[in-house]
């Protein structure tokens, strides 16, 4: 799976709200060229109309359909937030997995963290990850079974 890369991942990142969140994995998406700069204020603009908090600590922000088209490849960005940052759900979200995919491709995606993580262990070992590498290897296991 090379829709992750250590440019693409943050440990240990401290925010003062969701949209710094959001902010930091869609600009850590353009550097990495998977979309425009547009395509994070399509981001806020989607968790404001729709909230991308998963559940059980995940929250993971992605554009509106409309900004399907600007999407150039298919990326994620990770972050944790050991001190969680306010999504709206019952509990904070410590790991937040920007998305960009093109066509169908976010589906697959979100179905594959979705299972991975609803793995206690699992969650608890991508949030105690000591590297980025250590982190990408638990999502590329986890993401491909």
């Amino acid at each position: 799976m090379t829709i992750l890369s250590t440019d693409k991942v943050k440990l240990n990142v401290s925010v003062k709200d969701k949209y710094e969140a959001i902010r930091l994995v869609g600009q850590m998406l353009v550097d990495a060229g998977h979309a425009p700069a547009d395509y994070i204020n399509k981001m806020i603009e989607r968790d404001e109309s729709l909230s991308t908090y998963i559940g059980g600590g995940l929250a993971m922000p992605h554009g509106t359909n409309e900004s399907k088209a600007l999407i150039r490849s298919t990326g994620m960005a990770v972050i944790i937030v050991p001190d969680g940052v306010d999504f709206g759900g019952e509990e904070p979200a410590q790991l937040v997995i920007g998305l960009a995919a093109v066509g169908d491709d976010h589906l697959d995606i979100l179905t594959s963290v979705a299972m991975l993580v609803s793995e206690e262990d699992d969650m608890q070992r991508i949030l105690n990850a000591a590297s980025e590498e250590e982190l990408i290897a638990i999502f590329e296991s986890g993401m491909e079974s």
